[in-house]
């Protein structure tokens, strides 16, 4: 009965922030512009996802990194406490439901991130990892968009910003939720981290303050403190290991260089802003791939299509600079260590920028998806500007219907298991036929898809304009019953009528 008493007690500590055990915690996963900055992608709308009431923790407190492990990070955030019920509530009236603010600190553990598949029901579910408080603030008594998020490390300010610096106000959080479930009273919604987040370890002492600035009113300092775990941690019989790579070292710590890591020497150069300006971008989405294939021939470029693609939105257009992805073979123990995880297929889709093309190389395989509706929605929300893949593509109906065009060789029903490994990204690959390096032009239509080189874009693209309208005038007079013989192409009577009327 004793041993009882004393876990109750010891639960209603863990909630002591709160007014009481909350039933869903929703975390937001990127939210502050420094730390999409920070990431090289901006969202287009929120996403979420889950953590375990079993998570939180109070003040005071600690958090376990488990034996063997090294990637255990601390994420300052201001957590919303919901007062009263919200379902379907508009934008206007959804910060009406928060009833209090408080601090949080969203620690996660990077070494489980690749066994997690992008949920962080492990790497961010742990006992302790979601401490709250200390006190809470009223809602009604702050301005949400001006509240300030602090954390400190061992004494020295790490993270500092505001709600200004959000991409999404935090009353679009409660809004959007609700529209998929009922917020109920009591639940959290921890609203993302800013930059600055970084690695902890055994013995530091992280602390985070959530306050309005204008009205003194704060939460308080939010303390923890790592302590190390004793092992064995986890048993591989029966779920995965921890494992970490410089992929996961350098988002942990927040840059190669904070992670110890050498400057990356296997990254392609970025294309330079200026490759695809407003006005370029422009001038290629009215220059048909025929014509540019033609300026590319003049110039002894032959073999620059990705051939057998084709697109399931053919009345649409595509320009970008190429985001590159490559397949190798499929072979059972290179999929095991490669295909699980946070793999390269996954984080080329994370990683595309606004305007890019994802090329995936897959050999020309048809015989298994490259990738599905999932992937699809990922690329689109981070406004991708199109997918090209000689292989397949999965749920191809449900693909179409995300919106964005992609160019395959067809749909096929099988994962990517079955023919292909996810292998590396960001590397000159070949797809359909033809080599592809990051930053390369891609424009596709009706016709295929062409790969510019990026120092010829501006001359072949003016080349082919000025072509078009020359063949346009050919083709009015062709209209007119003129024979095409001398005419198509121009002999030097028509050449020269047609730049007196050009000139005109």
């Amino acid at each position: 009965m004793t041993e009882n008493i004393t876990q109750t007690d010891a639960a209603d500590r863990r909630f002591s922030g709160l007014p009481g055990r909350p039933g869903k915690i929703i975390a937001v996963h990127l939210s502050y512009r420094s730390r999409a900055d920070q990431r090289g992608r901006t969202p287009a709308a929120p996403s979420y996802f889950f953590k375990a009431s079993s998570s939180v923790a109070a003040s005071g407190g600690t958090v376990e990194r488990p034996a063997g492990t090294e990637l255990l990070a601390f994420e300052g955030e201001i957590a919303l406490v919901i007062g009263t019920a919200a379902r379907h509530v508009p934008l206007a009236d959804a910060w009406d439901h928060v009833g209090w603010v408080t601090a949080s600190n969203d620690l996660g553990l990077y070494d489980l991130r690749q066994g997690d598949k992008g949920s962080n029901v492990r790497s961010k579910g742990g006992d302790g990892f979601t401490p709250i408080g200390p006190h809470l603030i009223d809602a009604r008594a702050v301005d949400p968009a001006a509240l300030r998020v602090r954390t400190w490390v061992n004494g020295t300010r790490a993270q500092d910003d505001d709600t200004s610096g959000l991409i999404f106000p935090l009353a679009q959080f409660v809004a959007d939720l609700s529209q998929h479930f009922t917020l109920e009273p009591g639940d959290v919604i921890l609203t993302g981290t800013p930059a600055g987040s970084s690695v902890i370890v055994p013995g530091d002492v992280v602390e985070v303050e959530v306050d309005s600035p204008a009205t003194g009113a704060t939460s308080g300092r939010l303390v923890t403190t790592v302590v190390q775990g004793e092992g064995p941690a986890f048993d591989d019989t029966v779920g995965s290991l921890p494992a970490v790579d410089d992929t996961q070292r350098e988002e942990a710590w927040g840059s190669r260089e904070a992670a110890g890591l050498p400057a990356s020497t296997t990254e392609a150069p970025a294309a330079p802003a200026s490759i695809l300006s407003p006005d370029l971008r422009a001038k290629l989405a009215e220059a048909p791939v025929a014509g540019l294939s033609a300026q590319l021939r003049k110039r002894g470029l032959n073999n620059v299509t990705i051939d057998g693609v084709r697109s399931n939105h053919p009345d649409r257009k595509i320009v970008g600079t190429a985001k590159t992805l490559r397949f190798v073979p499929n072979r059972e123990d290179l999929f095991t260590s490669h295909g699980g995880g946070y793999n390269a297929q996954k984080r080329a889709f994370d990683a595309v920028g606004e305007g890019e093309i994802i090329v995936i190389e897959a050999r020309s395989e048809t015989g298994s998806g490259t990738l599905g509706d999932i992937l699809a929605i990922r690329a689109h929300a981070n406004r991708a500007a199109g997918i090209v893949t000689d292989g397949g593509v999965r749920d191809a109906d449900a693909v179409a219907a995300v919106g964005i065009p992609v160019y395959s060789s067809g749909a096929h029903p099988a994962v990517l298991g079955r023919k292909h490994v996810p292998w590396d990204a960001d590397v000159t690959i070949a797809c359909g036929g033809t080599t592809v390096q990051p930053g390369d032009v891609i424009v596709g239509d009706a016709d295929g898809v062409i790969v510019i080189p990026p120092a010829l874009v501006e001359e072949v693209v003016d080349a082919a304009l000025a072509q078009e309208e020359e063949d346009g005038w050919i083709a009015e007079r062709v209209a007119e019953g003129h024979p095409v013989d001398g005419l198509f192409p121009m002999n030097t009577q028509w050449r020269a009528r047609y730049e007196a009327e050009k000139t005109r």
